[in-house]
């Protein structure tokens, strides 16, 4: 438990609105693991006198697209804000799981496709809308084909969502990606 509320302090502290430089332009993404934030580790190191491997192979989860709208933390529990990233799909990609999983939900939502994995250790990511034959229950490999793009949703069309939740509370998917940067304190007055 200790380990989980260190690495959910990190993250949330690391969860802030990020700009990627050149958002505008196409990415290729590498299917190698990410590395860790703060440029360590991508096991997350040891907090508590235990591993935490929650960021371990975290992958994105099309290999091609654009960055089309970021994480923007919402101030209060309930208040506005865009909890996940949206990703323009470029080409045909399947979607594909951002890491080893189980399938803990695969329907309908709102007249749109949702999937959502279990990552195990409270870590859950869902993506939508897509269209997914997996059953509740499905074991998944990180990087495994688990749907196609689908319409609809508040994402804009072609463009597939990425949310993820750490014990019920939600953070930047880019933390687990790597693709945050370190935050840098600067001298007062």
């Amino acid at each position: 438990m200790r380990a989980t509320v260190a690495v959910a302090s990190a993250l949330f502290l690391a969860a802030a609105p990020w700009s990627a430089p050149g958002a505008e332009s196409a990415v290729r993404a590498d299917p190698a693991p990410p590395a860790a934030p703060d440029g360590g580790s991508a096991d997350g190191g040891t907090a508590g006198g235990g591993t935490v491997s929650l960021m371990q192979g975290w992958l994105w989860p099309v290999r091609s697209f654009r960055l089309e709208r970021q994480f923007v933390a919402p101030p209060h529990e309930y208040g506005p804000g865009h909890r996940g990233i949206d990703l323009g799909v470029q080409g045909e990609d399947p979607v594909r799981a951002p890491a080893d999983g189980v399938v803990a939900f695969s329907g309908r939502v709102a007249g749109r496709g949702v999937l959502t994995i279990d990552h195990g250790g409270g870590l859950v990511s869902t993506l939508e809308p897509i269209e997914s034959g997996l059953a509740a229950g499905t074991a998944l490999a990180a990087g495994a084909d688990v749907g196609r793009l689908s319409t609809g949703g508040h994402a804009a069309p072609g463009a597939l969502h990425l949310g993820v939740r750490l014990d019920g509370h939600y953070l930047n998917p880019l933390v687990l990606l790597g693709g945050v940067p370190r935050a840098v304190l600067l001298p007062c007055c």
